[in-house]
């Protein structure tokens, strides 16, 4: 059974996430310094885990090894603060021209996010890399799935790795779109499913 993060789990749930995309085809090289530095990603992911934290909707499994980062419908991801928090992160570690692609890149995941009808927005789901290949991931993606069933709510993602498309589509997903990320052209797939899966 999963269970919902608080201001406790906030390391643990950001160590996930800054590990399970550290070689994601979009993040892994977005969040990369030319010298090869990775030391700052966990700094950027943190706020992304405190703003979802405001709505009581990030999960973790009963395990402690998979997370999801969920927004309920028409929220925004962070405070202006936390936003401002992660552009310094942006500004402080990646030189000028990897700072424009960062930015524009935002501007694509927003402006590929349909408005209507309302939804749930699965910002991030994340499994330690330890923990890989077990299901645990998908377990928790499905448990969460229940909750929104029963709510008649229909959510919404962004996937960002090609690879974990059909694991989507076996958890009631179709595509909806695609757009490509602006460091390498990495397509970003936008995926839609209505309550009930069906």
């Amino acid at each position: 059974m999963a269970t919902i993060a608080g201001v406790e789990d906030v390391d643990r749930v950001t160590e996930i996430i800054a590990r399970a995309f550290a070689a994601d085809p979009v993040w892994g090289v977005a969040l990369t310094r030319p010298d090869g530095g990775t030391d700052h990603r966990a700094a950027y992911w943190r706020p992304y885990v405190e703003g979802a934290l405001r709505f009581s909707s990030v999960y973790l499994s009963d395990e402690g090894s998979a997370v999801a980062v969920w927004l309920p419908p028409g929220e925004d991801e962070m405070t202006t603060e936390q936003e401002a928090g992660v552009r310094a992160v942006v500004e402080g570690n990646l030189p000028t021209s990897s700072q424009a692609a960062m930015f524009d890149l935002w501007d694509r995941f927003a402006a590929a996010q349909p408005q209507h009808p309302p939804h749930a927005y699965l910002s991030l789901l994340a499994t330690h890399p330890d923990s890989s290949g077990r299901g645990v991931g998908q377990r928790l993606l499905r448990e969460n799935l229940q909750q929104f069933d029963a709510q008649g709510l229909p959510t919404y993602l962004e996937s960002t790795n090609p690879a974990n498309n059909h694991r989507y589509e076996r958890a009631g997903y179709v595509a909806l779109g695609r757009f490509e990320s602006t460091f390498d052209g990495a397509p970003i797939t936008t995926m839609w499913r209505r309550a009930g899966g069906t």
